[in-house]
């Protein structure tokens, strides 16, 4: 996992010009405080602020809030500033210390006041990353309450609501949300909801709606790409899905999804050697295992054996990495293994633990595919089944189906 870091020659003056400009702001609202207009000082305050960290990466975003929390500690509004960076920030990286410094900060502010909205906004966000589902589609109805007209809270209700398998809430939050605020944090979730519920051609169609509304992070424009090209991919339309995977690349470079999604592309191919070479630049990024488990099978294609088990290899040690950092569950690792036909009592238990908190069509194909593997071929079917409902467009769920149908003719004879 890549560590924040220092600064570097490369950015530490836009942050030092950025960090004045800003200051500048601040007293400014100051100066119009004192003479009786705070609320425009106030707004020529946080209008500057955001014009200021639109331009910015979001390492010299982290740098300015850090620096604006110790000029002032007491406000809470840069505290949560903060903590959103660091989602973001582990958005790009991946790495869990970002969303531990982000819980952090929430729960000191939410402490010191624990009716502050713009925490307990963050908050359900931290949820949604730590799977803590229910918690999240309660929290969110609260906040609803609260505040009817942010979109924010629909969001998050409907991202809690799909991972439970509640599609027909989900879609009326999303639904809600778009209505609100029609932007690239709406349409991807309606996007995501029509792939989901089985209509490929108007999740696509949505999908591109929410890349040309655009975002002051390149990052989020890049996952919508790259989100796009896999359902290209998905569905058949190779040449528009390669287009995506390269936008996100020139979008925001070194991308990890971008780079799996190419290797996955080539891999389809038959082009061995070219989605090794993409699927490393992603490993190399971010150790996820499914680029583990896809590497594994491309070098045993290529006939080395010993990279292969390298491979092997990796996937224990990030299911070990997980458990120490508090994640027991993680159902593309218990696919990995049931893809490679080891560990399945492993994979079964993490996918039993993760059902706690989640209940989605994704969920009951790796249940399906993992009992398979076990042979247990009756649960299988009926998990299989579960996961068909929808029609979700997902190769994978129809090849898995069609494997337990088999399976269970051939144990009929």
């Amino acid at each position: 996992m890549r560590g924040l870091g220092g600064t570097g020659r490369a950015w530490a003056r836009p942050v030092v010009e950025t960090m004045k400009t800003v200051i500048l702001f601040l007293v400014a609202g100051a100066g119009w405080g004192q003479s009786g207009n705070g609320k425009l000082g106030d707004l020529l305050t946080e209008r500057g602020l955001f014009e200021a960290t639109a331009r910015m990466k979001t390492d010299e975003r982290i740098a300015m809030f850090e620096a604006l929390g110790k000029a002032k500690p007491d406000d809470f509004h840069y505290q949560c500033q903060m903590a959103a960076t660091y989602l973001q920030k582990m958005r790009e990286t991946m790495d869990p210390e970002y969303l531990n410094r982000a819980a952090k900060i929430v729960e000191n502010v939410l402490a010191a006041d624990r009716k502050n909205y713009e925490a307990l906004r963050l908050r359900s966000a931290i949820g949604l990353e730590r799977h803590d589902f229910p918690k999240v589609a309660a929290a969110s109805r609260e906040l609803i309450e609260a505040a009817p007209d942010d979109p924010w809270n629909w969001g998050t209700l409907g991202d809690a609501l799909m991972e439970l398998g509640e599609y027909s809430a989900a879609a009326d939050a999303y639904q809600t949300m778009v209505r609100l605020r029609p932007d690239m944090a709406s349409y991807n979730r309606a996007a995501y909801y029509r792939f989901v519920a089985g209509d490929a051609a108007g999740a696509r169609e949505i999908m591109k709606r929410a890349i040309e509304s655009g975002s002051r992070s390149p990052e989020n424009i890049a996952w919508c790409l790259v989100d796009l090209g896999n359902m290209d991919l998905k569905t058949g339309n190779d040449d528009e899905a390669l287009r995506s995977f390269e936008a996100a690349l020139k979008l925001f470079p070194g991308y990890h999804p971008a780079y799996g999604g190419l290797g996955k592309w080539y891999a389809q191919r038959g082009e061995t050697a070219r989605a090794i070479e993409n699927y490393l630049k992603a490993q190399q990024a971010v150790p996820l295992p499914e680029y583990a488990a896809a590497l594994e099978d491309l070098y045993r294609a290529s006939g080395k054996p010993e990279e292969a088990r390298r491979q092997a290899a990796r996937l224990e040690v990030i299911e070990r990495m997980d458990r120490a950092a508090g994640f027991p569950a993680n159902r593309n690792l218990a696919m990995a293994y049931a893809d490679h036909g080891r560990n399945l009592d492993r994979a079964l238990a993490m996918i039993r633990e993760e059902m706690k908190t989640r209940h989605d069509v994704y969920e009951y194909d790796a249940l399906a595919w993992v009992l398979y593997q076990k042979q247990q071929y009756a649960q299988a079917k009926e998990a299989s089944d579960k996961a068909l409902e929808l029609g979700t467009p997902e190769p994978g769920f129809r090849r898995h189906a069609a494997m337990i149908a088999q399976a269970l003719e051939e144990a009929k004879k």
